[in-house]
């Protein structure tokens, strides 16, 4: 999975609330995690330990305007 937070549509909104920001500060580089680590991720947002990620691309905004 890449990450790339100068292209997330709610950057600024939702930071605050985003993994990537609590485990890393506001990247200036895209963040890259494998299989393996964006399930750890997420089953550490399951259980309420870190919150979890809010990334949010343009196309994925124009998906649920259109659904």
């Amino acid at each position: 999975m890449q990450i790339d937070c100068d292209t997330c549509a709610v950057r600024g909104a939702a930071c605050s609330g985003c993994v990537v920001t609590v485990i890393l500060g506001m990247p200036d580089y895209r963040v890259e995690w494998d299989d393996s680590e964006f399930r750890a991720l997420k089953a550490l947002a399951g259980g309420g330990l870190v919150p979890p990620l809010r990334l949010v691309t343009a196309l994925d905004a124009l998906d649920r305007q259109a659904g």
